[in-house]
């Protein structure tokens, strides 16, 4: 029995009527689904379907797909701000290494010229390395890490891969004190190897020069000529590299001409230098070294007489 709304409205009506659509739409739905299974008639309609659903789908996914998208962007970011950290990291560590190696690699054709240096001299030689630097403008001084325990002695030379460094000043027992021949307190007896002129070579208290006071106009010194131990003294062995000549001019008597000349050794570069020892008997014993070393400036010294006695010189 059909149930009536306040206003007396059927609710729900029965009737034949309604059945027999129900029924129709029924049948229509049974054929349509018969005749697809058989002759697949509406594969066309539900491909055109998809196409028109297609975008709907689309649209309806974008949220997430944006969502997805931020969220994806973000964890990226942060992936590649650690990997950057860490690459940059590794670089560092990686420039470190390369720097250090550099640093080795200096090292040891520093000591590779060393002991070329050493088969070439065939003199007894011993290795020290710097400890410290003292280059100011009244001292030029070095500190080497090796002192009378293993066998230093005052007045010892001292010399790098090139050239005529110094000679030991002070000894201890674990350390040892070298002159520069650039100290200003500092002098050796030299020659020129083109004409042999014997001379005395001067500290300056300038690292990078040498002078030669009171040199003869006669002796025909001339920029170039290259300065080497004479061995007069008996302190540094003849014949060791000491510096080249840089200038000769007049000096301010105009008597004499005054020389330039640039050291050979690198008094400022060498991290290892080489101590030199004499076969006993084959030098005179060292004397003491003084704070200066040479007559004064003022004095002539001609050619001839630099291998006379000098004040502070290791005397033969």
């Amino acid at each position: 029995m059909a149930s009536r709304s306040p206003n007396g409205a059927l609710l729900f009506a029965e009737g034949a009527s309604g059945t027999l659509r129900l029924i129709a739409y029924l049948a229509a739905a049974l054929a349509l689904m018969v005749a697809d299974h058989r002759g697949h008639y509406l594969d066309q309609v539900r491909s055109f379907g998809g196409i028109l659903a297609g975008p709907i789908y689309w649209v309806a996914a974008a949220p997430a797909r944006a969502v997805g998208a931020v969220y994806g962007a973000v964890i990226e970011r942060r992936e590649l701000g650690r990997a950057n950290t860490l690459l940059r990291e590794q670089l560092l560590l990686a420039e470190a290494r390369l720097s250090r190696l550099a640093a080795v690699q200096d090292q040891n054709t520093r000591l590779r010229e060393l002991l070329q240096t050493r088969s070439r001299l065939g003199l007894k030689v011993q290795l020290a390395e710097l400890v410290d630097v003292d280059l100011d403008p009244f001292r030029h001084r070095l500190v080497l890490d090796a002192g009378s325990k293993v066998g230093v002695r005052a007045g010892q030379a001292v010399m790098d891969a090139y050239g005529v460094m110094g000679q030991i000043l002070e000894v201890s027992p674990e350390r040892s004190v070298v002159i520069l021949i650039t100290d200003a307190s500092h002098a050796l007896p030299v020659r020129v190897v083109r004409t042999g002129l014997r001379t005395i070579a001067y500290g300056s208290g300038d690292i990078t020069q040498l002078k030669l006071p009171h040199i003869p106009f006669s002796a025909d010194l001339k920029p170039g000529d290259r300065l080497v131990t004479s061995g007069v003294g008996g302190q540094f062995p003849a014949g060791l590299p000491v510096g080249v000549v840089k200038t000769v001019t007049p000096d301010d008597s105009a008597t004499f001409a005054l020389a330039l000349a640039t050291p050979s050794a690198g008094l400022t570069r060498s991290g290892e230098v080489l101590l030199l020892h004499e076969e006993r008997g084959a030098l005179a014993p060292a004397a003491p070294v003084e704070d200066f070393v040479g007559p004064p400036e003022a004095m002539p010294v001609e050619a001839n007489d630099a291998a006379a006695p000098t004040a502070g010189l290791p005397q033969p």
